[in-house]
């Protein structure tokens, strides 16, 4: 069951039975009652519907695309995930979830706004590690319409962690112990982190293994093979965090995948340049639109499908 509350400068409040307990999102929609609908699963970490995060993330680029998508007749749902901000349910860790509990999440919305709207059917966005979320929803969910992969991994995610980690040169002293974590965790295996330097603790802290080995179990190219909806991969060619080779890889997964680059787009969807201070200077300035093809590109492929 979805329901409403009183609309707001941000939209309109929805709810949606989850398997844990009830989830919150926000609903903005275009004067048209017929709308297509894009459910917008957030990233990894506490981010919440809008895009941002008590990590320093306020871009806000969820609640920026769910404005331009409205502007061109395309209605979204943003939401918050199991555990966080408007979905806290009462006695539930927030740390204690998998992937495939996030999928099951995702497919709760998606009932829920197609008993709102009528539709058949209804369009999943996601976003970094949400693009894994949607994936592992799709292979299971026959009412989802199609995917829009934004700025998603294309290989399993361990091999990103490590890609990311070896890129800041500043934790050349902590790899060895971050490389032995992941390869266990990937294996399985819990990971000892008492001994662990702090910037490393985060990280690895025993209350997110779990996570991360249901994470680190799959490979987004190898499971988008058993969809079989069209889908849209966005890529920024500025993106820090995942790259055009991970784009390319979700592309040639199967057939009916389209791959849109996004020329000087980052990974919260700002234009920037590659350099690391400037781009990750972005991440805090929800006043920096989104880059201009961007709508575009996914109004485009929701209204035809490809």
């Amino acid at each position: 069951m979805t329901s409403l509350a009183a609309n707001t400068h941000a939209g309109t409040e929805v709810t949606a039975k989850g398997p844990a307990g009830t989830l919150h999102g926000t609903l903005e929609s275009p004067p048209s009652k017929d709308a297509p609908v894009v459910l917008i699963i957030p990233g990894s970490g506490p981010t919440d519907r809008d895009g941002n995060s008590p990590l320093g993330i306020k871009a806000a680029p969820y609640r920026l695309l769910a404005e331009a998508l409205s502007a061109k007749g395309i209605a979204s749902v943003r939401v918050d995930k199991r555990g966080l901000f408007g979905s806290q349910i009462e006695g539930f860790d927030p740390n204690k979830v998998t992937i495939d509990d996030y999928a099951a999440d995702v497919s709760a919305w998606v009932s829920a706004q197609r008993e709102r709207t009528g539709q058949r059917c209804i369009w999943v966005l996601g976003h970094s590690e949400g693009a894994l979320v949607a994936v592992v929803a799709a292979a299971h969910d026959p009412h989802i319409c199609g995917l829009v992969l934004a700025s998603g991994a294309g290989r399993n995610i361990a091999d990103v962690m490590i890609e990311q980690l070896k890129s800041n040169p500043a934790n050349a002293p902590i790899l060895p112990q971050a490389l032995g974590a992941i390869a266990d965790l990937r294996a399985g295996k819990h990971v000892d982190t008492s001994a662990f330097p702090a910037p490393l603790q985060p990280l690895f802290r025993p209350a997110v293994q779990d996570f991360l080995i249901s994470m680190f179990s799959y490979d987004p190219s190898e499971v988008l093979k058993k969809s079989k909806q069209p889908v849209l991969v966005v890529q920024g060619t500025t993106d820090l965090q995942t790259s055009m080779e991970d784009a390319k890889r979700l592309a040639g997964a199967r057939a009916g995948v389209t791959l849109v680059p996004m020329e000087g787009m980052n990974h919260v969807w700002k234009d920037a340049p590659s350099e690391r201070a400037a781009n990750i200077g972005t991440y805090g300035n929800p006043d920096l639109p989104l880059h201009a093809g961007l709508a575009d590109a996914i109004a485009d492929f929701v209204r035809h499908g490809k």
